[in-house]
This record gives structure tokens, sequence and C-alpha cells, in this order.
């Protein structure tokens, strides 16, 4: 997984505060047993203000018990994740970084899943990056909010979504990044799904303001 992002590797520059970037990841999910399951990632990332960098490396999540409601609204999903009100997970990845000193990072992650009216998902999801690497440690906090609602298209159940996520920088001691993204989830069968979106992030931490316009592929696997 970790080599077919590095091979999927795509950017193109269009000046010296726009770009637009291809951004592939993988996520493999192992469910343990009813209320924990394993993630490894490998993904190419551009967050923060940060370069274009590969991330990777494994996730553990804990789940409370699913709500009935919930579990109505998320029928069709493979995630059964979403099925629970809260979900604890913590996580490490390597992030290197050419020409710059490896990345450690602890990813600790609280998400909060509540249906609404029409049968909409709300997501909120709290996580800490905390960086460190030889000499240095940085950390951010990000919130993102999610809305989707799945469909039914004869035996078909894409599921459309909307986000927005802002960023806390240590380093700049203020919310320096604001990400919109656009997608749908389109599942294959009862393992696979692809989620195609779109992601625009407006970064105010360094100057001139960057923008960073990305088209995203995720390959999701449930077992």
């Amino acid at each position: 997984m970790a080599a077919l992002i590095l091979l999927l590797r795509c950017s193109c520059l269009h000046a010296q505060t726009s770009t637009t970037e291809f951004l592939p990841e993988i996520d493999a999910n192992f469910k343990l047993n009813p209320n924990v399951r394993f993630l490894f990632q490998a993904k190419e990332t551009r967050e923060g203000g940060d370069p274009t960098q590969a991330e990777m490396g494994p996730s553990v999540e804990f789940y409370l018990k699913p709500l009935l409601k919930l579990k109505n609204v998320t029928l069709f999903d493979l995630d059964d994740a979403k099925s629970r009100p809260l979900v604890l997970a913590v996580g490490y990845r390597v992030v290197p970084s050419p020409g710059k000193p490896t990345i450690n990072r602890l990813e600790p992650v609280l998400t909060f899943h509540v249906p609404i009216t029409a049968r909409i998902l709300v997501t909120d999801r709290n996580r800490a990056d905390l960086d460190w690497s030889p000499g240095k440690f940085v950390w951010r906090y990000r919130n993102r909010l999610t809305a989707e609602r799945s469909f039914t298209i004869k035996d078909y159940h894409p599921a459309p979504y909307v986000s927005a996520e802002l960023f806390y920088e240590s380093q700049y001691a203020k919310i320096s990044s604001t990400n919109l993204y656009a997608g749908c989830l389109l599942p294959v069968n009862k393992h696979i799904e692809f989620d195609p979106y779109y992601e625009h992030e407006n970064n105010t931490g360094k100057r001139p303001n960057q923008q960073v316009n990305a088209i995203g592929l995720i390959l999701d696997l449930f077992f």
C-alpha cells in the first residue's frame, strides 16, 4: 500500500500561492471484535500549509455500543463505526519529507456521530496531530464537521457528503487553515468502497496566503 501511494504521487504547481494536487489514500480496516477495530493507512497529504508528503501508520479504534437510530441512518454504510455515537482512536504515523527529518506523529481522535432530520448523518471529528522530529515538537488541533446522506438507486447506495475542517497550529498560535470538502462514497461490494472528493484549502499561516485545490481518491477496505 505504501508503494502504491508513492507511485501515485502527482502535483502541479500553478503559481507561488496556488497549487493543484492529486491525493491518493488507502485505508485498510480490520475488525478485531464488535467494539475494537485496527486500521492501517497510507496516503499522500498536504495539510496545514505543509508541503505534499507521504503519511503511513496504524490506528486502533474503540467503539461505544451502536444506537438504533444511527443503525437505521447508516443501514447501507460499509463503515459500521458510523452506527456508534462515540468512537475513540489512537494512531501513530510516520511522515517522511524530502530533505527534512522524518516526522513521528501521534494522533488521538474523538469522533461523535449524530443523526438528524431527513436521514442525514452529522459527524464531528476532533483530532490532534502531535508531531516530533529531532529537536522539534509542534502540535495542531483539527475539527472536522461532515454531513452525509445515502441514497438508493435501484440496488445501489451512494452517499454524497460535504465537510469543513479548521486547523489550529501551535507554531502560529491561531487557526491557520480552513478546508472545505465535497465527495461521494461509492461502495463496490461489502469489503470495498471508493471515496472520490474535491478539497479546497485556504492557509493563512504563512505569507503570502496559500490556496490548495485537490482531487482526492480514497480506497477503503473493510475486513
